[in-house]
């Protein structure tokens, strides 16, 4: 799922609609081509104009100005990984559902995120139903996010801050949130705060690379009281079907990084 940069155009919205980038965008596939969209806008192709009618429906055929077809589908949550500005090696989708998976991420949530980067795993989050609090040191990178959430359509559902958490810690022990997701160097830090963060029954889930930090974040999360404490890599490997029989992969072996889950219980 690619695009050509020396032909493509970024998205724009139409001048006609000034609100175009408040509408959730869809997808206009064709083949591998793959451009995300506000309805109301217009995107430049290798074959084409394609201008996106405000009102368009999922299901429908577009045409560029030269009549090549494309469909319009509804943009769903593995399609931000693909399809946002990208700061960063954003959580990989499979990652991103045993974060929403072993804490129950649902609508009603409010959540507490640090290590923002390209913010796909905020707006995922914010998909799931989850009001989403997350803080990204670097200001580039914060307005990235901010940029993506409303690609995604979830910019109400998300506040991206700019800043250090670790500086915001005190002020935000007043509040209670659900679920606190950590993907940053200095997650012990943080997960020593978890009891006065979380509400009862609260959730922490740590994403690291390393295993250093990882174990560093485990005997945090004892010492502050937390249960349940866990820790998993998270490995896949695709299969291979052809003639001869089926295997796994020869390829390397997939690992992404280390997820901890602990409970304030």
């Amino acid at each position: 799922m690619s695009s050509d940069p020396d032909t493509d155009e970024a998205i724009e919205a139409d001048p006609a609609g000034e609100d175009a980038g408040d509408r959730v965008p869809v997808l206009l596939v064709r083949g591998d081509r793959e451009y995300l969209v506000a309805p109301g806008g217009e995107q430049g192709t290798d074959l084409g104009v394609l201008e996106v009618p405000e009102d368009v429906q999922p299901g429908e055929t577009i045409e560029t100005h030269l009549g090549d077809a494309f469909q319009v589908r509804r943009l769903r949550g593995p399609d931000l990984f693909h399809h946002f500005e990208r700061t960063g090696a954003p959580m990989v989708p499979r990652d991103i559902g045993l974060v929403i998976g072993e804490t129950g991420i649902s609508r009603g949530d409010r959540v507490l995120d640090t290590g923002t980067g390209t913010g796909v795993l905020s707006a995922s989050m914010a998909r799931a139903g989850a009001s989403v609090v997350t803080y990204e040191r670097n200001p580039e990178f914060a307005e990235v996010a901010r940029e993506n959430m409303e690609l995604g359509g979830v910019a109400d559902a998300v506040d991206v801050r700019t800043g250090d958490l670790t500086e915001e810690l005190e002020e935000l022990e007043d509040e209670s949130f659900d679920v606190l997701t950590l993907d940053t160097g200095d997650a012990a830090s943080i997960v020593a705060h978890a009891p006065a963060l979380l509400v009862e029954g609260g959730f922490v889930a740590v994403y690291s690379p390393f295993i250093e930090s990882t174990r560093e974040v485990v005997e945090t999360a004892r010492e502050a009281g937390l249960s349940n404490v866990r820790t998993r890599e998270t490995i896949q490997r695709e299969m291979q079907f052809d003639d001869r029989g089926s295997r796994p992969s020869t390829a390397p072996v997939g690992h992404t990084g280390y997820l901890t889950i602990a409970r304030n219980v």
